[in-house]
């Protein structure tokens, strides 16, 4: 019986500590990147750029650490930065509400007050792939599950740089789900030295890693953790704009941990990445994971011989030290911003004379911010004895705090007259408020403030608009408060107007199956071009308070306006309406810039003409940090929308290039170019039209 048992025993041993198999036929040889398997490690090879060669070891032990070490180096020698590391990946699973508002898109959620479980990745290693795309690596090792979730681990290896993405690719069949996850790298061992991080100040600070059986979670800048080992250093850091689902709020909410037994879900000691579960404590609707859907949940890891926290330097580079890069012929500007600093002014509360709001903005370089006052506070609809010293406040704050390269421009969200959520904004300081009595006139001369304005309806709006040449747009277009917009009003004669510029943009929802961000108004953007409108859609942040320890920068993206300089607030600010008008803007995150899109040498707001055969060359200047991931000429012909993808896999990361090809639009009637990279950051451009 012993005997029996003692085989059993072995032959349970042998199976759990048996050798994956390894699937190399999708690699390619010829990438410049090495593939082999030696005593039971797969070991790859990457050009890591700078004469360096970064290397990975899988171990095919199902018992073992999938991470059997990690390293670069030169071709006399190879440092190793850290051995025995398990990807950690935990998703926390709610129930999204797909029925009282508007299904996937949905942003007023309560996913964080409900019912939800969370559940650490498990792999239980079944096999691996290797596979070149274009100058990626990709190893897939199946065999993962967490929850109701099933799919596999993947690590991408991006060639010219130390830069690996890290992803648990899964899967789930049940309907309404909504996710938020942790993530990072663990280990059985202690592989760090110290940590380091940069504080919400942008100081460099470090500990010293010792026994501990606790978790620290930190505020950081960058939101990146390094560990620092004998021979090199490793960050780890998420995508900066896809990680962070819609919030109202851009609170630094802790999102780097360190420690052992995180959340009492990953055994050992770990560094990493984090979400808080209840977020700002307002809405909270967390990342769609739609039934059938590879999500990706992801995040990125650096290389480094360097120690001290040099690589956050390199981190850093990605997103240009979280700022936006001035580009020659341009100027940026943010849009939808519920500050209420007025309110703060009128009420007395104590405020330095640069507001940390204003500084926030300069810090990231964003040379126009236009507000969106009153949203809450404030008297919009009277009575004009509050109303007009109001509007005279914003007015005065907006041009006290403009200079320099920054402008702050008055601005609300009216949601009244039209239908849905809209923003407005008039190139110079107007008075006007949303009420009348049968009495008051629409429009007359106030002895204090100059004309001033009382709007009844949406005719007497729109007349508004057209009388003082501003502009207004849907807000966060099909969802929140706009809802079933601007679709229930697209024939009315205010949005047909020159008035009606289009619709805002902004990362919502949330999906991590998605390569790209904001697909909600994309998709509208290309609708409201097929019913025969030339709107324009500009980027909108729609957040509330800012200080300058936040975490802006994730959250935030930025309209490129071409301008020959920036206006002085006493002197108007028409030319920002202008550009905004013409299309003569692009739409970013910040990691990737077009400084240039051409179709038969016209630009965006123009048409141009195809020629006999129905062809056009477009041409297109792009500067980017990661590699770039794909790029989409999207057109139409006044009922399809067509979706040509270029594959772009073989880009290198921080590259510039010269873009020039042909591309048959017979019978399309306008088109539009995106470009997205393998963090999901991404730029598009405004509509050229086509005869």
């Amino acid at each position: 019986m012993r005997s029996l048992l003692f085989v059993f025993l072995s032959i349970v041993s042998a199976a759990l500590h048996a050798q994956i198999p390894v699937d190399l036929k999708g690699f390619d040889k010829k990438s410049g990147v090495q593939a082999t398997v030696s005593e039971s490690r797969l070991n790859i090879e990457w050009p890591a750029g700078n004469a360096e060669t970064a290397k990975v070891s899988i171990d095919l032990n199902k018992t073992n650490a999938l991470i059997g070490s990690l390293g670069i180096g030169t071709k006399e020698k190879q440092y190793t930065i850290a051995r025995d590391l398990d990807p950690a990946i935990i998703l926390t699973v709610g129930k999204r509400d797909l029925v009282s508002q508007n299904g996937w898109n949905i942003f007023f959620d309560k996913t964080a007050y409900q019912k939800y479980q969370s559940y650490a990745v498990k792999l239980e290693k079944s096999d691996v792939k290797v596979a070149t795309n274009g100058t990626r690596t990709e190893i897939t090792v199946n065999g993962a599950k967490a929850g109701p979730f099933t799919g596999a681990v993947q690590l991408t290896l991006y060639n010219g740089s130390p830069l690996l993405n890290v992803a648990a690719v899964m899967t789930t069949n049940v309907d309404s789900l909504a996710v938020i996850y942790d993530a990072g790298l663990t280990s059985r061992n202690e592989p760090w030295e110290r940590l380091f991080w940069a504080d919400t100040e942008d100081f460099m600070r470090n500990v010293a890693v010792t026994k501990m059986d606790t978790v620290e979670m930190m505020a950081v800048k960058y939101r990146t953790i390094i560990g620092q080992g004998k021979e090199g250093n490793l960050a780890v850091f998420p995508a900066p704009h896809q990680y962070f689902y819609p919030l109202d709020n851009c609170y630094n909410l802790e999102h780097i941990w360190y420690g052992e037994n995180y959340r009492n879900l990953l055994p050992g000691f770990g560094i990493g990445i984090r979400h808080d579960l209840l977020g700002d404590r307002r809405w909270v609707p967390w990342f769609n994971a739609p039934p059938g859907t590879q999500q990706r949940y992801n995040f990125f890891c650096l290389l480094s011989r360097e120690k001290d926290g040099k690589v956050l330097e390199n981190v850093k580079a990605f997103t240009h030290s979280d700022k936006y890069e001035p580009i020659p012929g341009y100027y940026t500007m943010s849009s939808h911003f519920h500050q209420e600093h007025v309110d703060d002014v009128l009420t007395r509360k104590p405020l330095p004379e640069m507001p940390g709001f204003v500084k926030a903005f300069r810090n990231t370089g964003v040379n126009i911010v236009h507000l969106a006052e009153f949203h809450g506070p404030g008297s919009p609809r009277g009575p004009e004895a509050k109303r007009w010293p109001e509007l005279k406040m914003m007015f005065e704050e907006c041009k006290r705090l403009s200079g320099g390269n920054f402008l702050l421009l008055p601005g609300e969200e009216p949601n009244n007259f039209f239908g849905g959520h809209w923003m407005n904004i008039f190139p110079k300081p107007v008075y006007w408020v949303m009420s009348r009595e049968k009495d008051q006139p629409f429009v007359e001369d106030h002895p204090e403030y100059g004309r001033i304005y009382r709007i009844g309806n949406k005719e007497e709006m729109q007349k508004l608009l057209e009388m003082e040449n501003g502009l207004a747009w849907t807000a966060h277009a099909r969802t929140k408060g706009s809802t079933g917009f601007p679709d229930k009003h697209k024939d009315e004669a205010f949005y047909k107007s020159d008035q009606f510029l289009g619709a805002a943009w902004k990362a919502m929802p949330a999906d991590l199956s998605q390569p790209k961000l904001g697909k909600r108004v994309l998709d509208l953007m290309d609708d409201m071009a097929n019913w025969g409108y030339k709107k324009n859609v500009l980027a909108e942040a729609d957040l509330f308070r800012i200080e300058p320890n936040y975490e802006l920068y994730g959250h935030l993206n930025v309209n490129y306006l071409q301008l020959d300089q920036l206006p002085k607030f006493e002197e108007g600010w028409q030319p920002v309406l202008d550009a905004m008008r013409k299309g003569k803007f692009f739409v970013t995150t910040g990691e990737v810039l077009i400084p240039s899109f051409k179709v038969n040498n016209m630009v965006a707001g123009e048409t141009a003409k195809p020629d006999a055969k129905g062809n056009v060359e477009i041409t297109l200047d792009a500067r980017w940090t990661f590699p770039l991931n794909r790029a989409e000429v999207i057109s139409g012909d006044g009922k399809e929308v067509f979706h040509d993808v270029i594959n772009l896999s073989d880009t290198h990361a921080f590259g510039q290039k010269n873009f020039k090809f042909t591309q048959n639009m017979k019978g399309r009637k306008w088109l539009r170019l995106e470009l997205w990279d393998v963090a999901a950051n991404g730029a598009f451009t405004q509509i050229i039209w086509l005869e």
